[in-house]
């Protein structure tokens, strides 16, 4: 239960529910009050009308008492300047429409039931207007000044009886109907949670049951093109590289593990045969052969080592290096080797490992060459480009991106390198991908590599 409290979709629906019923109960009250306030508007501006009406006919020569005749469905009370009632309508007992000197502003103002009598001859003009009403009477009341001053006029009128049911209707309507409206969003979007995540809950589950040995498995992509669509798309990516990487790691195991047996396996049996046979074999041939294959494991363990450290991210420290030293350093005195250098590329980097670069890509050529070498440096669009070329048969089209996996040997070099371990070249892709550049075979024995230049970038 606890996990339902704190699911996505409850979560959802609680947030949907409490920002539309926020929402809606704000536009609720402000639509009554705006309902209300236009009715009280009106009543104002009848008000001002009628105050108007009457200041017009006070001055053109009407006196107070001619009002309750010629003044009709009206509330009205004009006092002179001492504020002595001279006229009203309805007649007013203990109550006044007076403002107290406001002028121009109006004022709501509450009569009670025993303040005003209709039965009075001045309350008859207001008689349509009071009729049938038994409870308070609440006016806006305008006040107006007669034109020579002498009366100041106070009219009242009630706000809209019928529009102010209509407004409290609507008013409780909107009291019961926002919190229902609210709960329903809340639960369509707590189904439309729901549906949504329908589709991740399928992929957690698959993604629950993969495991080591089962990661051939995908999890189910659905066809809408959403999020949750490339979300899947990505796991299954994920998936792929996983496997990738796994099966990988299990062939370079397999691999190291047979290039280290055949050292060890040579090792062993000239160790027994040399102490079953003492007395017929040459001790010192035996420590010479055994002392060549203690080279060729602690070599294959360095490779792997390296290769680890490779794995597991790029050089501990990176520093401005001059492509041109490293490759003459490694490669100018070597008998069959020609070293050209065009221009003089510095690259950030790992000066050992680039030295380690030039010289596995100069091994595999010389191994492979008839008679010459070539070592090219030179710029090209900002780039340091790193050429190794030699006179060899090449790599088969098919082999040259192959060729630099770890562990990979072509027939043709496992026949002519006697002990070598397929490393070297993997050695090389690691090495320039860790310093940001491509390695590539062009023409079958043409080696180029690409790093960044910092002299143009």
């Amino acid at each position: 239960m606890a996990s339902f409290w704190r699911s996505t979709r409850f979560r959802v629906a609680v947030s949907a529910f409490v920002a539309s019923a926020l929402a809606l109960g704000a536009v609720s009250v402000w639509f009554v009050l705006q309902a209300r306030g236009r009715l009280e508007d009106a009543a104002v501006q009848l008000a001002g009308a009628h105050a108007d009406a009457i200041v017009q006919l006070l001055n053109t020569g009407a006196r107070p008492g001619d009002l309750p005749l010629l003044v009709r469905d009206s509330i009205y009370e004009v006092t002179d300047r001492s504020g002595r009632r001279v006229a009203s309508c309805p007649a007013l007992v203990g109550a006044t429409l007076n403002l107290g000197g406001r002028w121009d502003v109006d004022r709501v103002q509450v009569v009670r039931p025993y303040q005003y009598d209709r039965s009075l001859p001045e309350s008859v003009g207001c008689a349509p207007q009071l009729g049938g009403l038994d409870g308070d009477l609440r006016l806006h009341v305008v006040a107006r000044v007669s034109g020579d001053s002498r009366y100041h006029v106070f009219a009242g009128v009630a706000v809209d009886e019928a529009g102010t049911a209509a407004v409290d209707s609507v008013r409780t309507a909107l009291g019961f109907g926002v919190p229902a409206v609210a709960l329903l969003i809340g639960v369509i979007a707590w189904l439309a949670v729901r549906r949504a995540l329908r589709p991740v809950e399928a992929i957690r589950a698959e993604v629950a049951g993969i495991g080591a040995q089962d990661l051939g498995r995908r999890v189910p992509a659905p066809r809408s093109g959403d999020e949750i669509a490339r979300l899947a798309g990505t796991m299954n990516s994920m998936l792929g590289r996983l496997d990738e990487a796994v099966a990988r790691q299990s062939r370079f195991a397999s691999d190291a593990s047979h290039e280290l047996r055949t050292p060890l396996a040579s090792l062993r049996t000239q160790l027994e045969v040399l102490l079953a046979h003492p007395d017929r074999l040459d001790w010192r041939r035996a420590c010479e052969n055994a002392l060549l294959d203690v080279t060729r494991l602690q070599e294959l363990v360095a490779d792997l080592v390296l290769l680890g450290k490779l794995d597991h991210g790029g050089p501990e420290r990176l520093e401005p290096v001059a492509l041109s030293e490293v490759v003459v350093a490694v490669a100018g005195g070597r008998d069959g080797v020609d070293v050209e250098v065009g221009a003089t590329p510095v690259v950030l980097g790992h000066r050992a490992r680039l030295e380690r670069l030039v010289r596995n890509l100069v091994d595999n050529a010389q191994r492979h060459a008839v008679s010459r070498v070539v070592v090219t440096v030179s710029v090209v669009d900002g780039y340091a480009l790193l050429v190794v070329d030699d006179d060899g048969p090449g790599i088969p089209e098919g082999e040259r991106e192959r060729v630099f996996d770890r562990f990979v040997r072509l027939d043709d070099a496992r026949a002519r390198d006697d002990g070598g371990s397929g490393l070297g070249l993997a050695i090389v892709a690691d090495i320039v991908r860790v310093h940001g550049g491509t390695v590539l075979v062009d023409g079958g024995s043409r080696f180029v590599v690409r790093l960044p230049d910092l002299k143009t970038s």
